[in-house]
C-alpha cells in the first residue's frame, strides 16, 4: 500500500503489482523513481544555467567604498552581475602575497599610479586585450601589454587666493621662485600625490635640477608641510599662505558643500590654476584597475572593467567624485568644467613610477617635511 501511494505522486505509468514477483519490487521502484527524476532533470539544469549567467565577481579595492559603490550598483543594475567588494585601506599587497594562487580576487583597484604599478610588478596582474578599453583610454594612461588601466584622473593644481594675480602660463617650476617666499602651503612631501609630482619633475628635468627646485619650494613655505589638500584652501582663507599645491577633485567637494559650511567657505576663498611642466602639460595621478592574475570570474571582471570606461560610468566618476574622466567627450561636473580644459602631461606613467623612490629620497635629503 505504501509503495502504491509513493508511485502515485509521480506522473509515471503504474506497474501492476500483482504481476511482479516480490523479488522484483525493489528494482521496479528504483526504475520508476529514476524515470521520474530523469523527466524533471531539464528544469533543474535550466535554473542552474540562469544563475551562472547572472554571476558575480570579486573586487579588491583601496578606494573609499562611498566613492566606488554608485558605479558598482549601476553595473549590477545593468548586467545582473553581483560585485563582492573587499575594501582594503592598507595591506593589499600583503593579502595578495598570502593568498597566492588561491586568491578569489578578479579585479584589483587602487588610487595612485605607484600603488597600481606595484601590484603589476609583484606579478598579481594578467594582461588584458580589450578593444573597448584601448579605444577609451589614451596609450600613456594604460599598460603597453594591457596589464593596467587608468579609470579616472586627478590633476595636481595650484590653489591660490581668489584675489591673487598669477602669471599666465604658470609652471610647476615657477613655485620655486623667490617671489613666492613665505607664501606656499602644501601637505607632506612624502604623500603619494607629491612624490608622484616630484618623480614627474625628475623625469622631465633630471635629478639635480629637481633637487634644486625642491629646495626652492621648501624655502617658499609659509608653514611646515602638514594636513591634507583641503587644508591648503583653509589656510589660504585664514591668511596663512597665498597659494599651494592640491588636487582638483577636492575643489568639487568644497564648492558643492552645504552653503555656509566651513568647506564651502574654503572653496569660495580660492581660484584654481592648472600649472604645467612648460609644454608638457599638467601632472595627473590616477585611480585604476588590473585584471587579477588568478581571476576565477574573468569574463565578468572584463565586463566590469569595460563598463567603467562607458559614457555612463565615466559621467559618474565626473559628477559624483569630481574626478576627470579618462574618456574624451564625457560631461564634467560644472565646478570642474569651469576650470577649463585639461592638457594632460603626455609622459607615460611608467616613467613617473620609475623615479618614485628617488623622489622620496630627495624629500628626505632636502629636509622638506622638517
Amino acid at each position: 500500500m505504501q509503495l502504491r501511494i509513493i508511485l502515485n505522486n509521480f506522473p509515471c505509468p503504474r506497474f501492476p503489482m500483482r504481476l511482479l514477483p516480490k523479488l522484483l519490487l525493489p528494482a521496479a521502484c528504483a526504475l520508476a523513481l529514476a524515470a521520474c527524476q530523469k523527466e524533471s532533470a531539464p528544469n533543474v539544469a535550466d535554473t542552474s544555467s540562469q544563475t551562472a549567467t547572472a554571476g558575480e565577481l570579486n573586487l579588491y579595492t583601496t578606494r573609499e567604498p562611498g566613492l566606488i559603490q554608485p558605479l558598482l550598483d549601476a553595473f549590477t543594475a545593468e548586467t545582473g552581475i553581483r560585485v563582492n567588494t573587499v575594501f582594503l585601506k592598507d595591506g593589499l599587497m600583503e593579502r595578495l602575497n598570502a593568498e597566492g594562487e588561491r586568491s578569489t580576487a578578479d579585479i584589483l583597484m587602487t588610487v595612485d599610479t605607484g600603488n597600481l604599478l606595484d601590484v603589476v610588478e609583484a606579478g598579481h596582474a594578467q594582461p588584458l586585450k580589450s578593444e573597448v578599453l584601448e579605444a577609451a583610454i589614451p596609450a600613456h594612461l594604460r599598460g603597453a601589454n594591457g596589464e593596467w588601466f587608468a579609470l579616472s584622473l586627478r590633476d595636481r593644481v595650484v590653489y591660490a587666493d581668489k584675489d591673487m594675480t598669477l602669471p599666465e602660463g604658470l609652471t610647476y617650476q615657477d613655485l620655486a621662485k623667490p617671489e613666492y617666499k613665505g607664501k606656499l602651503c602644501i601637505r607632506s612631501g612624502q604623500h603619494p600625490y607629491n612624490t608622484s609630482l616630484i618623480a614627474a619633475m625628475i623625469a622631465h628635468e633630471g635629478e639635480a635640477k629637481t633637487e634644486s627646485w625642491l629646495r626652492g619650494v621648501k624655502a617658499n613655505l609659509a608653514r611646515k608641510p602638514a594636513g591634507g589638500d583641503r587644508d591648503v584652501a583653509r589656510d589660504i582663507l585664514a591668511g596663512i599662505c597665498d597659494l599651494g599645491l592640491a588636487n582638483t577633485y577636492y575643489v568639487g567637494r568644497m564648492k558643492n558643500a552645504e552653503a555656509g559650511s566651513e568647506q564651502r567657505q574654503w572653496g569660495e576663498a580660492i581660484q584654481v590654476v592648472r600649472p604645467s611642466f612648460g609644454d608638457a602639460g599638467t601632472h595627473v595621478n590616477i585611480s585604476g584597475a588590473v585584471l587579477a592574475k588568478h581571476a576565477p570570474n574573468r569574463d565578468n571582471a572584463v565586463r566590469l572593467m569595460e563598463y567603467l570606461v562607458s559614457d555612463a560610468a565615466q559621467a559618474l566618476y565626473a559628477k559624483a567624485n569630481y574626478e576627470y574622466p579618462v574618456k574624451a567627450g564625457v560631461e564634467l561636473d560644472p565646478v570642474i568644467a569651469a576650470l577649463g580644459p585639461l592638457k594632460v602631461d603626455g609622459l607615460p606613467l611608467t616613467e613617473v613610477h620609475k623615479y618614485r623612490r628617488t623622489a622620496s629620497e630627495l624629500v628626505d635629503k632636502v629636509g622638506f617635511d622638517q
